[in-house]
């Protein structure tokens, strides 16, 4: 148990159970049962980008365009639907446009060889000013209604179809990162790329299906949040990436790479939700939310830093 506690993960346990010990004492509402499913659906499509951005930085890289994604899926699912294309095929046309904007980014990444800090910021860019040309300042609602149900209403009893998505997108991320020969390459390579080459990985292709993955991802996360909402306009998504990337790396994920673990990031998620969730219940503004999360995006890369010197300097001393 001691040593459960030491480790990152057993901090965040912590941080949880007083987050969640606040929450209920300051905001009698905060434990009713619809409020715990608000709690996830008002930010269900950041959760679900999560669980592909921890591969992503677990193997070493970033991607910021992410939000950018959604937004373009969103407003171009719009944009099909208003034209008269059926909403099935509008779907997957945009599913094909994630998985295009992640092949962009991988081909510059892989090929090219330029970081994926550059490529994806500039793609971050490249992508928004997408959706804004294709609503310019309109906005475009009237999608089907078996569309609009899929946002809102719930597929087993009151648990939504995008709380659905988001477990299996989690438990299936856990075993592949965790048990399989795919998930030791994303580590091996995260951990030391140079090694990983020499040693016979194919880098270009784990990375590639990784930012494949995170577009595709990224543009259902976006078409969810287009039925959420039965609505969509040219800023859908906006600013999402800050979020996401804070559950990612609060989860114990190294902005180096090579370290972390799902069972951490999906800790990180519950405390950033619960935070928001009890910030909203007590009427605290979004733009403070928006500084305590930027503080803990700060503290989560400086805290399992820490961690590790301080073991370090123990280790060292005896």
């Amino acid at each position: 148990m001691l040593v459960r506690l030491k480790s990152w993960e057993g901090l965040l346990v912590v941080i949880l159970a007083v987050t969640i010990i606040a929450n209920a004492a300051l905001a009698p509402q905060f434990l009713t049962v619809q409020n715990q499913i608000n709690l996830f659906q008002l930010s269900i499509e950041k959760i679900i980008v999560a669980t592909a951005m921890t591969f992503i930085i677990i193997n070493g890289e970033i991607d910021l365009s992410v939000a950018s994604v959604m937004g373009l899926s969103a407003c171009a699912f719009g944009v099909l639907v208003s034209a008269g294309v059926p909403g099935a095929v509008a779907i997957v046309l945009c599913l094909l446009l994630g998985l295009a904007a992640g092949g962009i980014n991988a081909f510059f990444i892989t090929v090219m060889k330029i970081p994926s800090l550059v490529v994806t910021l500039a793609m971050l860019i490249a992508f928004r000013g997408f959706a804004r040309v294709l609503l310019e300042d309109r906005g475009l609602g009237n999608f089907p209604e078996w569309f609009s149900s899929l946002g809102r209403n719930g597929l087993i009893g009151p648990i939504p179809l995008s709380l659905i998505i988001f477990l299996m997108l989690l438990i299936g991320g856990a075993l592949v990162l965790h048990r399989t020969g795919f998930g030791r390459k994303v580590f091996f390579i995260g951990t030391n790329a140079e090694v990983a080459r020499y040693s016979g990985v194919n880098i270009a292709r784990v990375k590639t299906i990784l930012f494949a993955a995170s577009g595709i991802i990224s543009a259902l996360a976006g078409l969810l949040y287009a039925a959420r909402l039965a609505s969509v306009r040219g800023d859908a998504a906006f600013g999402f990436e800050l979020d996401i990337i804070t559950m990612v790396l609060l989860g114990g994920v190294s902005i180096f790479g090579g370290r972390g673990s799902m069972l951490g990031v999906l800790l990180s998620i519950l405390i950033v939700l619960n935070l928001r969730n009890g910030m909203a219940l007590s009427n605290i503004t979004g733009h403070i939310q928006t500084a305590v999360i930027g503080t803990l995006l700060i503290l989560s890369v400086l805290g399992p830093n820490l961690i590790q010197m301080w073991s370090e300097r123990r280790k060292a001393v005896h």
